[in-house]
């Protein structure tokens, strides 16, 4: 028995790491899969997450911990494998993998999406496991040391492998993608009268591509990308199952965290007509400089060569770099389209317009703000360009509502819900702090600040909180890493320390809000609302 026990326990305690080790990937993995998905499958993003969100790879230190241990009682005890000192490290990391689990269950606001892309990475993971696992097989030689050893070093990568499987996958998923793209490509190709219209900017211009789709559809049978599809892979899903033969217009969003990517998109739609909303500190942290952002964005300018470009000349960056091709639009009166005569309610808004001499007066939307009145002008500008009448235009005016989570007004009893949760840059974020100012009653901001936006990211959040401190009664910063900018804001103007409050997430501070003691209405300002990843 004693002899049985000295040959079989060692293989025991293999096999159960290995089981082990299954276990804890299949749990743990999702997480790291998620993170990975929200950080755009870019390597650089998810090391940087991972930098930043050092904590919650405590296993991981642990597991480190106990190999160094190994290899130091290797190096200075010669004898260590046969000695009787206990390796339990696999139910050490059955304690650390099931403390962890009881600590981690939390609700995500965006979950993990299984999509075959996601799916082959964890094809591939399972690979590498198996085959690590079966390379400490065949390491074993009646001792355990080497096969532990092996075993702990995948258990301490495990965070890194989806970027590994992102990395062994990358000339299938190279070759995917350009399937996809070819045939997004052959199907446009067949759709000879199609129009379609490029819209780009550092913010903006989902809202103009949804303003734009529906005054065109009045007149025409117009397409556009649906909510964020801003990507490659995106636009040719959409181009793959939506696009009709009957389709007249496709209207397509542009978006870009690097330089390239808005030129890619040109070569695979080769837009006819183009708006550029406008150019900001959004993605300054992947771009780099300014100086990148205005280059990517006009690569939209330079594909039309033919069509109507429209560029927003409220953005100071497109006006004094403004393309020969290009009308400006904007609320400032020396451009080319404008609004003006806008009058801003709760209710909604009324404004006129100066299209290149062509007055219209008394226009009308339920939208709220003067912010978007400028995203209105754009599209009012493109739709008549392309043929919309006067009246229809009028028409579906009244009835637009704003794209989901910006500037989207609820109501309930005596508290009104200002959803701009999509997203903040710092036009945007005044944007809507001019809007709250709208209304009467206790005004509230809730917001995790911005993010993306390099070293200039404190600097801006703590100009936000300075913004807020003028025009909110109180204000709710969510989340520990986000907040110190926006309270140093707020303290630099004497805002009173009592009317601050920080939250760990949106749950909490909405929560918050709503306990507030006040006897007449409140206005609530849920002002970007990070994903999981932040």
């Amino acid at each position: 028995m004693d002899e049985f026990l000295t040959t079989a326990w060692p293989l025991v305690r293999i096999i159960s790491g290995a089981l082990s080790l299954i276990v804890f990937c299949a749990v743990t993995l999702p997480r790291h899969m998620h993170m990975f998905q929200l950080n755009s499958y870019q390597a650089a993003g998810q090391l940087s997450w991972l930098k930043s969100h050092w904590k919650e790879c405590w296993p991981q230190f642990f597991a480190l911990l106990f190999l160094i241990m190994i290899i130091l009682a290797r190096i200075f005890y010669a004898n260590y494998n046969k000695s009787t000192m206990p390796q339990m490290w696999v139910f050490i990391v059955f304690y650390v993998f099931f403390r962890g689990i009881a600590n981690k269950i939390s609700a995500v606001k965006k979950p993990l999406v299984y999509t075959p892309r996601v799916k082959r990475m964890f094809v591939t993971i399972a690979v590498l496991v198996l085959a690590v696992i079966a390379a400490a097989g065949l390491l074993y030689d009646g001792r355990t040391m080497r096969s532990v050893v092996l075993l702990l070093i995948l258990l301490v990568l495990t965070p890194l492998l989806p970027i590994l499987a992102n990395f062994i996958n990358a000339p299938i998923e190279a070759y995917i993608r350009h399937w996809f793209q070819k045939d997004a490509q052959r199907i446009l190709r067949a759709h000879e009268t199609l129009e379609i219209v490029g819209i780009t900017g550092s913010y903006g211009k989902t809202s103009v591509k949804y303003y734009l789709t529906e005054l065109l559809r009045g007149q025409f049978d117009a397409l556009m990308t649906p909510e964020s599809y801003n990507t490659p892979m995106g636009i040719s899903k959409t181009i793959r199952t939506q696009l009709r033969a009957s389709h007249q217009i496709f209207v397509c969003e542009m978006g870009a965290r690097g330089v390239g990517e808005i030129q890619e998109l040109c070569d695979l739609v080769q837009p006819r007509h183009g708006i550029v909303t406008a150019v900001g500190e959004q993605h300054l942290e992947t771009f780099k400089s300014r100086e990148n952002i205005l280059h990517e964005k006009l690569a939209l300018a330079r594909a039309v060569t033919s069509g109507h470009l429209f560029v927003g000349g409220d953005s100071e960056p497109l006006r004094t770099n403004r393309p020969a091709n290009a009308i400006t639009y904007g609320l400032r009166q020396d451009n080319d389209c404008y609004g003006y005569d806008i009058h801003c309610t709760v209710r909604g808004t009324t404004f006129s317009v100066n299209l290149q001499g062509e007055i219209w007066t008394d226009l009308r939307t339920p939208l709220i703000g003067a912010h978007s009145v400028c995203n209105l002008v754009g599209a009012i500008a493109m739709a008549r360009a392309l043929g919309v009448t006067q009246s229809d235009i009028r028409r579906r005016l009244t009835r637009l509502a704003p794209p989901p989570h910006r500037l989207a007004l609820t109501r309930q009893g005596n508290e009104a819900i200002i959803d701009d949760a999509y997203n903040s840059n710092p036009a945007g974020a005044k944007a809507a702090l001019d809007t709250l100012a709208l209304f009467e009653g206790m005004k509230i901001l809730i917001t995790p600040g911005m993010v993306e936006l390099g070293a200039e990211q404190f600097a801006l959040n703590r100009a936000l909180g300075q913004q807020a401190a003028a025009m909110c009664d109180y204000v709710i910063a969510v989340g520990a890493r986000q907040a110190p900018p926006i309270v140093e804001g707020l303290a630099a103007e004497g805002y009173p320390a009592a009317q601050t409050y920080v939250a760990q997430n949106f749950n909490e501070a909405i929560a918050h809000a709503r306990a507030l003691p006040y006897p007449g209405d409140k206005i609530i300002l849920l002002e970007n609302d990070l994903p999981d990843n932040y």
